[in-house]
């Protein structure tokens, strides 16, 4: 029975210890990239691409009479090629991938609704481009409707002296401005109801406490709101009431005035003189 509960104490352990671990490794999908610019602001950029770290992204371009796949990882070794962000690879010549940005070398640019993904020093151009070092520019946009869209080769620009590029797009949610989901509506009344809250136990802890109040009296502002409730009452039997109010009751009492003895009427005149 002993060893039943050693079993188990270390079972749970080594199941804390995997999602712990595993928590740590998805929080640090974008550590891996080196920023080469403001390391702060950029890496608040590359924060927001968290949900699309570990994952490799292909796509197939045709370029005359070459088949090329283009596979994309953020902050990790594309297809498994150390330092690599995006190669590219002939489908037909099976040749070694070239290497066309390496996440060592990365610079973050965002907007409201985009981020823009630079990797630098990838490998150096044959012919074209002065030999320079390949860059891959990854543009993503957002779209709340998909977490994480197809990859799109837009185009290779090489017919220039320097600074060519390979621009590449994506689609996905994690781009997208946070919006609350609460109207101001009900900001304003979970507001009301925390100031409700705060008012109630306040002032019932102070009249318990401090006061030394028992009963209805450790009501906050007992007195005002007993009077409040009187007005709002009196206020609806004005409004509600069906009998009029002007009606004259039906019973009269007698008035002081006719119970006053009138004055003797004297008729000496009428006796004979």
């Amino acid at each position: 029975m002993k060893q039943f509960r050693r079993g188990s104490v270390l079972l749970w352990a080594i199941l804390t210890q995997l999602v712990l671990c595993r928590n740590v490794f998805a929080r640090n999908g974008t550590q891996a990239c080196k920023l080469s610019g403001n390391a702060n602001s950029e890496q608040k950029v590359l924060d927001r691409l968290e949900p699309l770290a570990h994952k490799n992204l292909t796509v197939e371009s045709k370029e005359g009479q070459d088949n090329y796949m283009y596979v994309f990882q953020l902050c990790g070794d594309a297809d498994g090629v150390p330092g690599a962000g995006v190669i590219q690879k002939n489908t037909k010549t099976h040749e070694k991938p070239t290497v066309i940005g390496l996440y060592n070398s990365t610079t973050a640019i965002g907007g409201s609704d985009w981020v823009m993904l630079i990797y630098r020093n990838g490998n150096k151009y044959d012919t074209h481009c002065n030999q320079e070092a390949r860059k891959a520019i990854i543009m993503i946009s957002c779209n709340k409707n998909t977490e994480m869209g197809a990859l799109k080769v837009i185009l290779e620009d090489r017919e220039r002296e320097n600074d060519c590029f390979y621009l590449f797009e994506l689609d996905s949610s994690a781009v997208c401005p946070v919006q609350s989901r609460l109207s101001a509506g009900s900001i304003i009344l979970i507001i009301g109801f925390c100031l409700v809250a705060v008012y109630l136990i306040g002032g019932f802890l102070y009249q318990r406490l401090i006061v030394g109040a028992k009963g209805m009296e450790q009501f906050p502002n007992y007195a005002f709101w007993v009077e409040v409730g009187n007005l709002t009452a009196d206020g609806c039997d004005f409004v509600c009431r069906s009998r009029n109010r002007e009606e004259a009751p039906a019973y009269r009492g007698v008035t002081t005035d006719a119970l006053e003895e009138e004055p003797e009427e004297r008729d000496d005149h009428l006796l004979p003189m």
